[in-house]
């Protein structure tokens, strides 16, 4: 197929290029720009009217102008090489290694917009996926399929939490392959030095797959990394049959870029000035998590994203929470008082807690002693919050217990190492040592035979 080039470069905008006469382009396809110095870079077909063509340069605009700028047009959309080798590596944002090891030697070469999962085929998201956090396994677990969020604050260590999720997630049955894909977008060369290096150390590189995108680079490049790491895991779950979880941070460095290129091609803004399709833009990459029947490997989401101002009513936020099943929230309070992770575990929810946990899948006292300790520290915290009115005077004994149980459940239950992992059992031992600071008689939740059974370990 002959390659088309063309010199018709009219206007040059932001990362925008609008290119005139130009015959058979197609959406999405992949561009070369040839700079007037010679070197080459890549974009693709934004939109096409006619034989006016808007293409998006992925790299930095400086240098071109227009009478001297070649256009090549590739005939095929960007795409990722992809073959068992990917695991271990790191990657730029646009799939290029940066980790100073040869080339992919490509199995075969992925469309980086992926294919739509058809509903019918989809299988419902089950089984437990184990973080070793407590705060997470024990109260909002994450389950093979899932799409789960953290929402963060900026300052706070959303990003120690990321690259611990990522060390020691691991699903409980062990004949199964795990991996684990790490889509870093806007972040700093001192962030993605920490991620490279938390990886290295603890040889979870070998499982996993890299993919940094730092701040001063291209806005452009921005958008297409997770669309990168999402192909890299779709080719490792269900080319290679592996569960894999990908964690992308920070989608609110990627929904800005968005809003960048938005208001580079005059879009008309919505909330906020971002683009009117943010919500599609977020569901075509939260969506492309999930199982399919059929097929032996899944995909686990955890975006993170920052919320501008700690507002959870901010457009990405809240358009990723009508997408995603529940979130993790992160608490400032919590933060200040030097509790790590400073998980909130009271607006924090897991749509799918109970499909994946239960006898077989961790234990049949899990859903039961989950829901007491929800209760018993939002009784706890409502307790403190009279006492900050009222004055502890004006407490019950019951309230005084409770109180102490919040301020214990804190400190044992939520507060561990950030290189602590911990199992399941332990942490449901933890659980059921703090209800020995209640009385039996208020603690409804949990079946008598469950009480005896393993209040009686920890006695």
């Amino acid at each position: 197929m002959s390659i088309k080039e063309y010199l018709t470069v009219r206007e040059i905008i932001g990362p925008l290029l609008l290119v005139d006469d130009v015959e058979g382009a197609k959406y999405g396809e992949l561009v070369e720009i040839e700079f007037p110095d010679g070197s080459v870079g890549t974009g693709n077909v934004l939109e096409v009217s006619g034989r006016k063509v808007l293409v998006q340069c992925f790299e930095d605009t400086r240098g071109l102008s227009i009478g001297k700028t070649r256009i090549r047009f590739r005939g095929r959309g960007m795409e990722l090489p992809v073959s068992r080798d990917i695991l271990g590596r790191v990657f730029g944002g646009l799939g290029d290694p940066i980790d100073g090891g040869p080339e992919i030697i490509a199995t075969k070469r992925l469309d980086v917009n992926g294919n739509p999962i058809n509903p019918t085929a989809r299988d419902y998201p089950s089984d437990f996926i184990q973080t070793g956090v407590s705060a997470i396994d024990g109260l909002n677990p994450l389950v093979r399929g899932q799409k789960l969020p953290i929402f963060s604050g900026s300052g706070l260590p959303h990003s120690r939490l990321a690259a611990q999720i990522a060390r020691q997630s691991a699903v409980l049955r062990k004949e199964e392959e795990f991996s684990v894909v790490f889509a870093a977008m806007g972040i700093t060369f001192e962030e993605a030095n920490y991620f490279i290096e938390e990886f290295r150390k603890t040889a979870a590189i070998e499982r996993s797959v890299l993919f940094v995108n730092l701040a001063d680079d291209p806005a452009m490049e921005r958008i297409a990394t997770p669309r990168m790491a999402l192909t890299a895991a779709e080719y490792l779950a269900f080319d290679l049959g592996m569960h894999v979880l990908v964690i992308m941070t920070d989608m609110t460095y990627y929904c800005e870029a968005l809003r960048e290129v938005s208001a580079a091609r005059k879009e008309v803004p919505g909330r906020r000035g971002y683009p009117g399709y943010l919500y599609t833009d977020l569901a075509m990459l939260y969506e492309r998590a999930g199982r399919i029947k059929g097929a032996k490997g899944s995909i686990t989401q955890i975006p993170i994203l920052t919320m501008p101002e700690d507002d959870k009513t901010h457009p990405i936020p809240d358009l990723t929470g009508y997408i995603t099943e529940g979130q993790i929230m992160l608490s400032r309070e919590l933060h200040r008082r030097d509790i790590y992770p400073p998980i909130d575990v009271l607006p924090s929810l897991s749509r799918l807690k109970e499909k994946g946990i239960g006898e077989g899948r961790t234990r049949e006292d899990h859903s039961n002693l989950s829901n007491q300790l929800f209760s018993a520290y939002a009784r706890g915290k409502e307790a403190k919050e009279l006492a900050v009115i009222l004055g502890e005077s004006a407490l019950t004994e019951e309230d005084k217990m409770f109180a102490s149980f919040s301020d214990e459940f804190e400190r044992e239950f939520i507060r561990q190492g950030e290189f602590e992992n911990r199992t399941m059992d332990f942490t449901l031992s933890v659980g059921w040592d703090l209800l020995r600071l209640l009385p039996r008689a208020e603690l409804k939740r949990v079946k008598p035979e469950q009480i005896q059974k393993y209040m009686k370990q920890v006695d």
